[in-house]
């Protein structure tokens, strides 16, 4: 079982945050599922995520529903993924089931935290994970670089 890192966006978009911890995970030779709520946002990610990786961090990645999807090291969609995936971020308030978040090695959680209800869902499942004994760190930006806020450990 890996860690919940629940990731208090006040500074940057996703797809900021995305682009520097997706390369992380991939030098792990860990593949990444990255699930959304609402396919017209997945899609835009997919193509912000063209764009961040520039010429010298390139990411690749596919949408879900393509012919590609298992071979795919970051893929993007609202499903349950095919790419055997060990870590995976939850955009646009997502959700995870418990047996998904124990598969995993990590699970990124990001949210507004300039939206109040995104705000009151990440709190909701800050308490519903660790209450199920996951092992959580909280992550804000608010001082302008990120820094860890809060840890439970897992239990």
């Amino acid at each position: 079982m890996g860690v919940v890192m629940f990731y208090h966006l006040t500074r940057s978009a996703p797809v900021d945050t995305l682009a520097v911890n997706l390369p992380r995970a991939l030098d792990q030779g860990w593949r990444v599922l990255i699930r959304g709520t609402a396919a017209a946002a997945l899609d835009r990610l997919d193509e912000e995520l063209w764009l961040k990786g520039g010429d010298a961090g390139f990411i690749p990645h596919g949408r879900e529903g393509g012919p590609q999807d298992v071979d795919q090291p970051v893929l993007i969609g609202q499903g349950a993924g095919t790419n055997g995936a060990k870590v995976l971020a939850l955009v646009d308030g997502a959700a995870a089931e418990d047996a998904e978040i124990a598969a995993m090695e990590r699970v990124w959680v990001l949210f507004d935290g300039l939206d109040e209800g995104r705000l009151q869902a990440a709190r909701a499942q800050w308490k519903a994970m660790t209450g199920a004994g996951h092992a959580a760190q909280y992550w804000s930006e608010d001082s302008g670089r990120w820094e860890k806020k809060a840890e439970s450990v897992a239990g």
